[in-house]
C-alpha cells in the first residue's frame, strides 16, 4: 500500500506595490500624449486655445476637423498619406524579405568570412541613420534618384538590426534536420526557403516588417533632404510644413494648428491597425512546422 503524498499548495504570487506604481507611471507617461492628441483633435480653433488641454470641450468638432484636413490645399493631405503608405509598405516588405534571406544564410550556410561579415552587420547597427543621410543624398544625386520615391524606399531596405534579429531567430527556429529532409526529397534551395523556411520564420518576419513599417512611416529627416516636390512628401514632412506655416502666419496660426493636430491623429491610425492585424502572427506560428520528436 503506497503512502498518500500530501498536497502542497504553491505560494501565492506576491505583488509589489512599488512595481505596480512604477508600471502605472510608465503607462501614463506613454498614453498621456496620445490622449491629449485625441482630445485636441475634437476641438475647434477657439476651444483649442481656451479650454483645458486634457479634456473635451462642449463643441465636439472631430468630424469637421477631419473634413478640413482632407480638403485643405486641394486635398494634399490624402496624397501625403498615400505616399507614406507606398513608401512604408514597399520598404517594410522588401527589408523584411532581405533580412529573412540574409539571416537564414548567415545562420544555416557556413562560409569563409561568415563571422567577419556578421560583425560588420553588428557594427552597422551602431551607426545612426541620420549620420548616413547626407552621404546617401550625395550618392543618389549622382545617379539622379533625388526627388523620386526610390530615394526613400531604397535606403529603407537596408536594416542591419532586422538582419541581426532574423539571423538569431533562424538559428533556433529552423531545424537542420528539416532542411536535410527537404533536400533529400529533391527540393531546391529556393523552394526550401519559400515553402519551409518562410513558414518557420513568420513571427520574426512580421517583427522586422512592423519595425521597418513604423520606422519608415515616422521617418522625417531622410524625406526632408531627399524630396522638394510637395506632391511626393510623406505625412511627416507635410505636417511639418503646415506647422511651419502656422509659425510664419503668426496671428493667423489658429487656422492651421488644428489641421496639424488632427492630421497627426489620422496618421497614427494605420499604424495602430497594422499592429492589431499582425499581432496574431507573434502569438501563433511560433511552433509552425515544428519537428515531431
Amino acid at each position: 500500500m503506497t503512502a498518500v503524498q500530501p498536497i502542497t499548495r504553491r505560494p501565492a504570487a506576491r505583488r509589489s506595490p512599488l512595481l505596480t506604481l512604477g508600471m502605472l507611471a510608465f503607462l501614463i507617461y506613454f498614453l498621456l500624449p496620445l490622449f491629449w492628441l485625441v482630445v485636441a483633435s475634437t476641438k475647434t480653433t477657439g476651444d483649442l486655445f481656451s479650454s483645458f488641454g486634457l479634456w473635451f470641450a462642449d463643441d465636439f468638432a472631430l468630424a469637421g476637423n477631419v473634413r478640413r484636413v482632407f480638403t485643405a490645399q486641394d486635398g494634399v493631405y490624402g496624397q501625403w498619406l498615400l505616399n507614406t503608405a507606398i513608401y512604408s509598405l514597399a520598404s517594410a516588405g522588401g527589408a523584411a524579405l532581405l533580412c529573412a534571406l540574409g539571416g537564414y544564410g548567415f545562420a544555416k550556410f557556413p562560409f569563409r568570412g561568415n563571422r567577419l561579415m556578421f560583425g560588420l552587420v553588428l557594427g552597422a547597427i551602431m551607426v545612426p541613420s541620420t549620420a548616413l543621410a547626407i552621404p546617401t543624398y550625395l550618392i543618389f544625386a549622382q545617379v539622379g534618384l533625388v526627388n523620386t520615391p526610390w530615394a526613400i524606399i531604397l535606403p529603407s531596405l537596408v536594416n542591419p538590426f532586422g538582419l541581426y534579429l532574423m539571423r538569431v531567430y533562424a538559428e533556433d527556429a529552423v531545424p537542420d534536420s528539416l532542411l536535410e529532409a527537404a533536400r533529400i526529397d529533391g527540393a531546391g534551395e529556393l523552394r526550401v526557403f519559400r515553402q519551409v523556411v518562410m513558414r518557420l520564420l513568420a513571427p520574426g518576419f512580421v517583427t522586422v516588417l512592423l519595425f521597418t513599417l513604423v520606422a519608415t512611416w515616422n521617418n522625417y529627416f531622410l524625406p526632408l533632404i531627399m524630396l522638394n516636390n510637395p506632391s511626393l512628401y510623406p505625412v511627416t514632412v507635410g505636417l511639418a510644413n503646415w506647422a511651419g506655416q502656422a509659425t510664419v502666419a503668426g496671428g493667423g496660426s489658429g487656422d492651421v494648428i488644428p489641421l496639424v493636430v488632427t492630421g497627426s491623429l489620422v496618421s497614427i491610425v494605420p499604424l495602430v491597425l497594422a499592429f492589431l492585424l499582425l499581432q496574431r502572427y507573434w502569438q501563433s506560428g511560433l511552433t509552425t512546422g515544428g519537428v515531431k520528436q
